[in-house]
């Protein structure tokens, strides 16, 4: 698969493109510690509406030319959320994919947080590649992020790099805290609303396999760590064409599980 590696590249027709990963809002099976995966598909809590709410009013005036969602419930009222609030995103349609669904669990969907760290101990595996019966491996996540990505950059290519396609960017907008950060000059922008697993999933892909640079001061047990309900990642991505298609030439992440939208 194309994605296997990055590679470097200078002086050459490019597309760059901003990428927002959004973890759902809050539900009940969170609030009270519980699995949900793929079997339970529950709707946001009042909370969880709320957090959407305020991402959706943090992100009110960052554009977005695509939006890619989870087919769970959770994610789709979320993203439905956030795109209420954001103007730019009145003429877009909510692209659901399967490929974004959490992580499943297996036998233990519906079971406390806390039994699957005790399953794993008690198996001798760290928790991070622990796998209860009937559930994904983290490799099968990985197969599914992979084909998402590859799926996005043939889509984000053929919809934008007619129009788009400039000399690689090497530098975009600084990062001073605000909504924009990263994006902003950025013509091509993809919110991904999904699951907190399945981020945990991705953003270790894009930095152990995709090389993907870490922002300033972050270490990788924090960028390896679940983002909160409603935390935002942000990655800046390259693309060039080849004859059969669009390639990763790129990656680097503007900020890691920001969450500072839904502090009281």
């Amino acid at each position: 698969m194309r994605l296997n590696s990055v590679v470097n590249l200078h002086s050459m027709k490019a597309l760059t493109f901003g990428l927002t990963l959004v973890r759902h809002g809050e539900t009940q099976y969170n609030k009270d510690g519980l699995l949900q995966g793929q079997a339970i598909d529950s709707p946001l809590s009042d909370a969880g509406l709320q957090q959407a709410e305020a991402a959706g009013r943090y992100l009110k005036d960052v554009k977005f030319t695509n939006v890619f969602v989870s087919d769970m419930l959770r994610a789709r009222q979320t993203a439905e959320t956030i795109m209420k609030h954001n103007s730019s995103c009145s003429g877009l349609q909510m692209a659901c994919d399967s490929l974004l669904k959490e992580k499943s669990f297996g036998t233990a969907e519906g079971g406390r947080m806390q039994d699957l760290k005790e399953m794993a101990k008690a198996a001798g595996q760290p928790f991070y590649s622990f796998t209860p019966p009937n559930g994904e491996t983290q490799e099968q996540v990985k197969e599914r992020v992979k084909e998402f990505l590859e799926k996005m950059l043939q889509q984000i290519g053929a919809e934008h790099w007619r129009d788009r396609g400039e000399d690689e960017i090497s530098e975009t907008s600084p990062v001073e805290g605000k909504a924009d950060d990263g994006v902003r000059g950025v013509p091509v922008h993809a919110l991904v609303v999904t699951h907190g697993a399945y981020m945990c999933v991705a953003v270790r892909f894009f930095v152990e396999e995709l090389h993907c640079s870490l922002p300033q001061g972050c270490d990788k047990a924090q960028m390896f760590s679940l983002s909160p309900n409603t935390g935002l990642c942000r990655f800046i991505l390259t693309m060039r064409k080849e004859d059969d298609g669009f390639k990763l030439s790129g990656i680097r992440c503007v900020f890691v599980h920001r969450g500072d939208h839904v502090k009281q």
